[in-house]
């Protein structure tokens, strides 16, 4: 949509451009006008502004109010949110590549060990689809006449040769290859529209990479590789249900291509300075594209071949080979988990926050941590897919042929791991919120006691309710470690698979060794099966609120917008990064409106900060110099250099500050559980020791407003913790500082 003329209403005024965060609130909201009209971008991206004529369409001291409504890039359909749900291991592996230390010695292997684990993730997707499909369908279930009896749906392969069931099911794993592939393959938008030419100057900072190239071509050889190691998986899966005593030179021919399949994608992930390459390699572009189509070639001749071959089929009662692939896949894992937990621990330093504290040990350790929950994610999905199919088939619960239907053992371990996982992690969450109970109930009472010296005996109740806002708080700083207990725990899960391949139950060695009877055991495995679906349904809830109830997705937003931020660098099956679109958007309509005003003040809440600061890198210095920057909510040194310390640390922060010659205002309160401070607190009694121009960036808002009911209402002012502030006096003040800031080193200039 077309902007107003080079003479609009913006000419010779201060522009404020208000970046929303993760409460997907509409323009008119961000605004807080309620007649908007939209001026540039589109239905899922794109700025609004006051409609002119109306009554108080400008804001403080007359500047011109605009805003970014971006909602709608990361989750702006039903179908794209729930998407996010079903995709989540594979988006939180991608996340876990961004979250590597600092240390460029190690780069090389940190990157590299986290595409092989997310090649893992889309092997074992397409191992939970060959056990539902080929094992207990085709193999288990048709095999047997009174499984397929009154199944009209099973019984027209019923009685069929066992080759001839195998390959007609087998193209449900073919069809699930086909969808994650065409998910990954849709463009989420074009991204040369977005494109800000010669406007961009890099800044050292890795931060300012986040959007600034086309991340098409690194996603478009992940995702041939991907597909091609799925289609081997799959071949894989048919080759070995054959009977090794009776080879055949085609079967072996087709088992070597299928091998060597696998070993290509190994070396090309691990390959990262040539996959890593922004622009297009036509020899790179070959290999990976040839290797998808010899894979997908190699899965015809491999079905082909099940269907057709007269070789006899071994006699079991689960799929050959099966068993024994899901279970070394979990210990690969395990390992691969590992030696990526080892190389990060090797290689993390010290360091300081942007407020000068010295970093958390465990910080450094997001990647493993982060990856190791993706896994224990995509095994209790895939366990309970099968799981759940296997109890639909088993009609009799087993009585009539012995454990007719019964999952891999590698499952029974997973499912047992995955419950005792989280149900620890649940009770150390619960102990960890008891011991720390005295502290954060301290620290918030000191907090609140200088808020409010003079509070008056009727508002002891509301004293205790902000106490407890404060207290709540500051429970985000106990989040770290009980992320990285629960993901050794979940390692701890994925290596018990092992025991699966030595056909050992978890019954057994829980009676033997720890006394616990077999069948509470077994209890808890079927419990933990529950539970795993109990949590799916809960993601798919959260998801269908989360797009439509605003208040929600301020919550479960968090996660989304988090996870699509970041480029798809590790594994292409991950939903699409909306920044490569929003943060071009963004500089290249910041540069327009400085082009044509006194100046920019840009304005970004929670998420929106963050979007900020990665275009506030890329931006020119004429651009930059002319512009000013307001965050609030923001949690770019409380959360990101905690989870991103390669990207958001105290140099990226400190040019931010520098590049907008320190006209930044950063507002926070201690009821806020995700944004903070970025420099300094500025409590009451406790100054701080940061020094120079970013001792006056924070400025810390006191919530609420006040304990007692003024006199024009009935109810105390509301906590107001993440929520937006835009109506608060303490907000149209530092617009007015640094608009003020603005003009006058704009009249200086002139």
């Amino acid at each position: 949509m077309a902007d107003a003329s080079p003479t609009g209403p913006e000419t010779g005024r201060i522009v404020e451009l208000r970046v929303h965060g993760v409460s997907g609130a509409g323009a008119d909201r961000v605004l807080n006008r309620p007649f908007v009209h939209q001026v540039a971008g589109d239905r899922s991206g794109g700025f609004y502004r006051p409609r002119p004529g109306y009554p108080d369409s400008t804001g403080t001291d007359g500047v011109t109010l605009e805003a970014y409504r971006w909602n709608d890039l990361p989750s702006g359909t039903a179908v794209r949110t729930l998407s996010l749900v079903f995709l989540l291991p594979f988006m939180l592996c991608n996340v876990a590549l961004w979250m590597r230390p600092g240390s460029q010695p190690a780069k090389h292997a940190i990157v590299a060990l986290c595409r092989v684990l997310a090649l893992t993730l889309t092997a074992l997707y397409v191992l939970s689809i060959v056990g539902m499909a080929v094992d207990l369908i085709a193999w288990r279930c048709m095999g047997d006449p009174a499984c397929v009896a009154g199944r009209s749906w099973l019984s027209w392969l019923g009685g069929r040769p066992p080759g001839v069931r195998l390959g007609v099911l087998a193209l449900v794993p073919v069809a699930a290859i086909g969808i994650v592939w065409w998910l990954g393959a849709r463009p989420s938008h074009s991204f040369d529209a977005f494109r800000t030419g010669a406007v961009q100057e890099t800044s050292v900072h890795q931060l300012s990479a986040v959007g600034q190239w086309d991340g098409s071509p690194v996603v478009g050889r992940l995702r041939s590789v991907h597909v091609a190691a799925a289609f081997a998986t799959l071949d894989g899966s048919l080759l070995a249900a054959w009977d090794s005593d009776n080879s055949s030179w085609v079967r072996a021919a087709l088992a070597v291509a299928t091998v060597a399949v696998l070993l290509a994608c190994l070396v090309l992930l691990t390959q990262v300075s040539g996959m890593d390459r922004t622009s297009t390699v036509p020899p790179l572009e070959r290999v990976t594209r040839g290797l998808r189509t010899i894979a997908f070639g190699l899965t015809i001749l491999v079905i082909a071949y099940t269907m057709s071959s007269g070789e006899p089929w071994p006699q079991s009662r689960m799929l050959p080979g099966y068993s024994a692939t899901v279970a070394w896949l979990f210990v690969s894992q395990t390992v691969l988990l590992v030696a990526l937990a080892a190389v990060v621990i090797w290689t993390r330093g010290g360091g300081r926050r942007a407020d000068g504290q010295r970093l958390p040990r465990l910080r450094a350790l997001g990647a493993p941590v982060f990856v190791t929950v993706a896994a224990g994610l995509a095994v209790a999905f895939s366990a309970e897919l099968v799981y759940r199919v296997a109890d639909v088939l088993d009609r009799d619960g087993g009585r009539a042929q012995k454990l007719a239907f019964d999952p891999p053992l590698a499952y029974k371990w997973a499912i047992c791991g995955f419950f005792l996982a989280v149900l620890t992690a649940v009770l150390v969450g619960v102990l960890v919120t008891v011991v720390t109970r005295d502290g954060r109930w301290r620290v918030a009472r000191t907090i609140v006691a200088a808020d409010f010296p003079d509070a008056p005996p009727e508002a002891a109740a509301r004293l205790r309710q902000v106490q407890q806002a404060v207290a709540r708080a500051r429970f985000t700083e106990r989040l770290e470690p009980l992320a990285v207990v629960y993901a050794g725990l979940a390692a701890l899960g994925l290596a018990t698979s092992l025991f699966g391949l030595l056909q050992i139950y978890p019954g057994d060695v829980s009676e033997e060794y720890l006394g616990v009877p077999d069948n509470l055991v077994n209890f808890l495995i079927v419990a933990g099966s529950y539970v795993i679906g109990a949590i799916l349904v809960g993601l798919v809830i959260g998801g269908i609120f989360a797009y439509r109830t605003a208040g929600f997705r301020r919550y479960v937003g968090v996660l989304w917008d988090l996870g699509t931020f970041w480029p798809r660098g590790a594994h292409p099956f991950a939903p699409p990064c909306y920044a490569e679109r929003a943060v071009p958007e963004l500089a290249k309509r910041i540069t327009y409106l400085v082009d044509r005003s006194e100046g920019v003040l840009l304005a970004g809440h929670s998420h929106g900060s963050v979007l900020l600061a990665a275009t506030l890198l890329q931006l020119p210095r004429r651009v930059t110099d002319r512009v000013a920057l307001l965050t609030y909510g923001s949690p770019l040194s409380r959360l990101y250099s905690r989870l991103f310390p390669t990207y958001v640390n105290q140099s990226s922060l400190r040019e931010i500050g520098g590049r907008v010659g320190w006209r930044w205002v950063n507002l926070w309160r201690d009821t806020d559980p995700i944004g903070g401070w970025i420099f300094a607190p500025h409590r009451r009694g406790n100054t701080g020791a940061v020094t120079g121009p970013e001792a006056a960036v924070d400025r810390r808002l006191t919530d609420p407003q006040g304990l007692v009911p003024p006199p024009s209402d009935s109810v105390p002012p509301p906590i107001l913790g993440h929520w937006p502030c835009e109506s608060q006096e303490e907000f149209v003040q530092a617009v007015r500082d640094l608009t003020a800031r603005l003009r006058a080193e704009r009249r200086t200039e002139g």
